[in-house]
This record gives C-alpha cells, structure tokens and sequence, in this order.
C-alpha cells in the first residue's frame, strides 16, 4: 500500500499536535516541523505528497514556503493554514505562489478530516495516472522497437534479393553495411544517420534484379553494349525505391543512384563529382569497391589488404573521396576486424 508523505509546518507546538492526533484517528502518519527552514531541508531530501503549512512564522512564512517547496517538488500539494480566513490578499498571495487549497484556524476536526481524505484520493489517483504513463510508455517503447525490428529485418530480405541473381554473398552485404557504418561514424555523421547507412547500404545493388542473366551472370568481360545495359543498374535501383517515405528506403535510392558516381565526375549515373555526389553514395562507393576487390568471386581471386589499400590511394580525389579514402586506411584494422568477422 502507497504510504502518504504528509508534514505540517507551524511555529506553535498545539497546532502541529492537533493536526497529528486527527490524522493519526484517520489512520495517516504526519511528520511535524516547528521550523520551516528544517521543514524545507526536509523537502530538499524526501518526498513529501502534501503539506499543511502556517502562514505566520519567523525566519520563513508560509507563502516563502510553499514557493521554495515547489520548486523543490513540483508534484507536491501545499495547503494554507491561516487564522485570517476573509483576507483576500494572503489568499491570492498564497495561491500566485502555488497554495492549492486554506485550512482556517481554529483547526475543525470534520474539515481537516475531508481535506486528508479528498486530497489522499487526488494523490493516489495522480500515482495511479503517473504508473499507468510508465506502463504506457513500456508499451509504445517495446512495440516501436518490434516494428523497428521488423523494418530491418524487411530491409534485409530486399538487401538480399539482388544476391540471388548475383554471385556475390550475404556476406559481402553484412561487410558494406560495417564498413559504411564506421565510415559514417569516422566522417562524423550522426549516430541516426550510422543507423541508416548500415541498413540502407545493402541496397546498393537493387536494381540488379532489372538486368538479364546472360549480362548479369557472364564469366567474362562485358562487351560495351552490355556494360551500357548492366550500368543501367544504378537507374533501376533509384526507380524502384525514389518513392518510398520509408527513411531506409528513401537513402537506399540515394545510394542506388550515386554509388558508381566517381568524385573526378567520370562515373554513372549522372556524372557528379565532388560533394554533388551525396555522401552516402561516396561512403557506400568505397565499401563497395574495397569488398569487391578483397573477395573472391567465380572469375577472380581476392586481392590483399595492402594492393586494395594502394587502389584506395591511386584512385584518391579520382574514384573516391580523398576525404574517406584517408579515414578508411587509418581503421583498416578495424576494416579487418569487420572482414574477418564476416568472412565468406
């Protein structure tokens, strides 16, 4: 059962007796100060649920009280004893500092006893409310975190349905999220934007799914029509997701669109260069590329660590941005790490 916090405040020992005896009858505990500085110190290091406070003390009156009390509890309900029950100005005095209520002296039993009881019932039902909030936000809490769950985990079923028409693995998806998530972080964008790239990124090569196996699947070197026909890719990609209001989604066309764009401006789709091309394109550029070299597919072994490095390096301010190309070799051994741990 919740145990009601309740102090009376009053420089004269008969009122604070009182008020004790009747609440004790009530089957209510209250804690008595004769000084409202202790009163306050009290306040400053407990919860207190309700306080009867005389107006008339020295070193603090009751309206300095009840303002210093708030500020302290802000939950806290103060009622104003007064033996001046007409004068106006103390009552608006007392309520402009945050009195909820005046008990006027004499103290009547039968008016004490239906201020704790109706005040108690406001007090629990403002706990019942504040749980039931808690409760709630529980609830909102876990079921967004599901329906987060599920997104991604719908975002790693499309990643994946380029891989089945493509001799690349799930892996090599798991390695371009990594590796674009670290360089998010090392480039400095927010932890917000590190949680889209890790999930956008995959969706690089979506629109593999718009081009002919004979192309797509081809052993050798693609003739020049076909590599006009397998760039289109890129252009595939973008239409599938633009016009989707699903963040993930929206970034994975941005990615679909610029992650063959080279920073020389020499790339597809559009033939961007610099920071026109979007800095998702250029993070997931480079995972891309560095995964594909240091992995081995049907028609090539994978290159090392280091030859993939000096790639990066020659093809700085070309390719890649110079920028990006610096921060990933200074984590290669974080790279490392990521490659290791998602090794096909």
């Amino acid at each position: 059962m919740y145990q009601y916090k309740i102090i009376s405040v009053d420089d004269t020992l008969m009122n604070l007796i009182l008020i004790e005896e009747i609440a004790k009858e009530m089957g209510v505990a209250v804690q008595s100060f004769q000084d409202p500085l202790e009163a306050l110190e009290y306040i400053r290091q407990n919860r207190v649920d309700l306080m009867f406070v005389d107006y008339m003390m020295p070193e603090m009156n009751g309206v300095e009280l009840i303002k210093e009390a708030l500020i302290l509890q802000e939950e806290l309900i103060p009622i104003m004893v007064t033996a001046i029950d007409d004068d106006h100005a103390l009552k608006l005095e007392a309520l402009e500092a945050g009195a909820t209520d005046f008990l006027t002296k004499p103290v009547d039993v039968a008016q004490l006893e239906a201020k704790i009881r109706s005040f108690t019932k406001i007090i629990q039902l403002k706990l019942e409310l504040k749980n039931f909030n808690v409760k709630l936000q529980e609830e909102v809490k876990k079921a967004t975190a599901e329906l987060v769950e599920r997104e991604h985990e719908a975002l790693q079923v499309i990643s994946r349905l380029a891989e089945y028409r493509d001799p690349e693995t799930g892996s090599h998806i798991s390695r371009v999220a990594h590796y674009s998530r670290l360089l998010a972080k090392e480039y400095g964008l927010s932890t917000e934007e590190q949680d889209i790239l890790f999930f956008a990124s995959p969706l690089h090569d979506i629109g593999k799914v718009g081009i002919r196996d004979a192309i797509l699947l081809k052993p050798a070197k693609l003739e020049d029509d076909e590599y006009t026909t397998m760039k289109t890719h890129s252009s595939i990609g973008y239409e599938i997701l633009k016009n989707s209001k699903n963040p993930y989604l929206q970034a994975g066309a941005i990615i679909a669109k610029h992650h063959h764009e080279k920073y020389d401006g020499s790339g597809y789709y559009s033939g961007l260069k610099g920071d026109e091309i979007h800095i998702y394109g250029r993070i997931t550029a480079i995972a891309d590329v560095f995964d594909a070299l240091t992995s081995e597919r049907p028609y090539k072994k994978p290159w090392s660590f280091e030859d993939t490095v000096e790639f990066l390096k020659k093809e700085s301010a070309k390719h890649f941005d110079p920028k990006l190309v610096d921060l990933f070799i200074l984590n290669i051994e974080k790279i490392k790490e990521i490659y290791l741990q998602f090794e096909a």
